[in-house]
């Protein structure tokens, strides 16, 4: 994706309708231009639609709340719903939302236990943000956009901030596999463009098996590095994008 197509989505999905010529004028460029991506792109032809007076809409708007999200996911909520709901409601919603959204629920390989655990694990990180207003953070369970052969987004859980989309991808495991290092980043490039400019999107891998763990990783071939955490430290991964351990007694 381009910076014009990624410039064009964000203003589509940052407004409450928007005609073409009047992206043209937001961002200068010819409306033939405009038109050419606006029908061409995947994403606007996939995550963006036109409506009887020809404004245009996004499916996932770039605001907070971000309206339809949830569209397109498990569960979706805020911190504080999420928290006020017991177990077994939290798992009663998700399911049903998995099954609305096409999500496979083959529970041979223990699925269903996964879920609880990641559950447990988001459930036991928030308390631990000590002073952080999360009033407003959203949280999405099993987050999948499958629209085309284009458009491909997972990922297990997102915890949205009023400045990063933290992208947590879970494993049952206390080793480090390259193979799910991979996976945890796979999709961040993508979240990026869903997300936009405003926000930093943070990807990681919980290890929910492991114990005591906070270290960097490479991700493949490349230089660059991917946090990877046990449950019990994940906070320390907010702690270093929001600093909320600060000026804390012992810090």
């Amino acid at each position: 994706m381009d910076l014009m197509e990624r410039n064009i989505f964000a203003v589509i999905c940052s407004s409450s309708g928007i005609k073409a010529k009047d992206i043209a004028k937001r961002l200068g460029a010819e409306k033939s231009v405009i038109n050419h991506y606006l029908y061409a792109s995947p994403y606007m032809h996939e995550l963006c639609c036109q409506d009887a007076s020809y404004h245009w809409h996004g499916l996932i708007r770039q605001a907070r709340p971000h309206a339809g999200l949830g569209d397109f996911c498990g569960y979706y909520a805020t911190v504080p719903e999420f928290l006020a709901q017991s177990e077994e409601e939290w798992f009663a919603q998700l399911t049903a939302g998995c099954k609305q959204i096409g999500r496979n629920l083959n529970d041979t390989r223990g699925l269903f236990h996964s879920f609880r655990d990641t559950a447990a694990v988001m459930r036991a990180l928030f308390p631990d943000l000590y002073g952080v207003d999360y009033t407003d953070w959203e949280i999405a369970f099993e987050l999948r956009i499958k629209k085309s052969r284009f458009i491909r987004i997972y990922a297990d859980v997102l915890v949205i901030t009023d400045t990063h989309v933290f992208s947590l991808e879970f494993k049952m495991n206390d080793q480090i596999e390259t193979e799910e290092v991979l996976q945890a980043a796979k999709y961040s490039a993508y979240l990026e463009i869903l997300f936009g400019p405003d926000y930093d999107v943070i990807p990681a891998l919980v290890l929910t098996k492991a114990e005591d763990l906070y270290t960097y990783t490479p991700i493949g071939a490349t230089s660059a590095e991917l946090p990877v955490c046990s449950g019990d430290m994940l906070f320390n991964l907010f702690d270093e994008y929001l600093g909320f351990l600060d000026g804390l007694p012992g810090t």
